[in-house]
């Protein structure tokens, strides 16, 4: 699989997030051409402010590897993470994130800021823009029906 696959996955994800009445966000976690973990927004499911895609990536990853530690991963993402997501991403140690659309209200990778340029002891490699097209169409697709 290429950076292209597990985007379409995280995709698959956003896309489930969005038939349960959840803003359309996907994440995988891939680590040696595995997926380890994978999420999707669940906030309004479970009414917790944390469930975002990322978290529960971030979560299952840590279980399948039985490590805190990341930093031999790859997140994909729909949607550029947020400052929690972000954050979570820097203390799990994982070394590199793609993702699709931009967020220019809460995207903390540089939709509004970049945590990933601050002096932190580790920050990941960023490429955005990945499948920015279908991602951006999913969440587009999402808020017309809410309006």
């Amino acid at each position: 699989m290429d950076h292209e696959d597990y985007m379409r996955r995280a995709l698959a994800l956003a896309r489930e997030a969005a038939e349960h009445g959840e803003v359309p966000v996907g994440c995988v976690i891939v680590h040696e051409g595995e997926i380890v973990g994978s999420g999707r927004n669940r906030r309004e499911e479970k009414q917790a402010t944390h469930s975002h895609a990322e978290m529960e990536a971030i979560a299952q990853a840590n279980a399948r590897l039985r490590s805190w530690r990341l930093d031999g991963c790859t997140l994909y993402v729909t949607l550029e993470p947020c400052p929690m997501c972000a954050g979570a991403i820097i203390n799990a140690r994982i070394p590199r994130v793609y993702y699709g659309a931009r967020d220019a209200v809460m995207g903390a990778c540089g939709g509004v800021l970049n945590l990933f340029m601050e002096r932190f002891p580790n920050t990941p490699a960023l490429v955005g823009g990945l499948l920015e097209r279908e991602c951006r169409e999913e969440l587009e697709a999402f808020f017309k029906t809410l309006r």
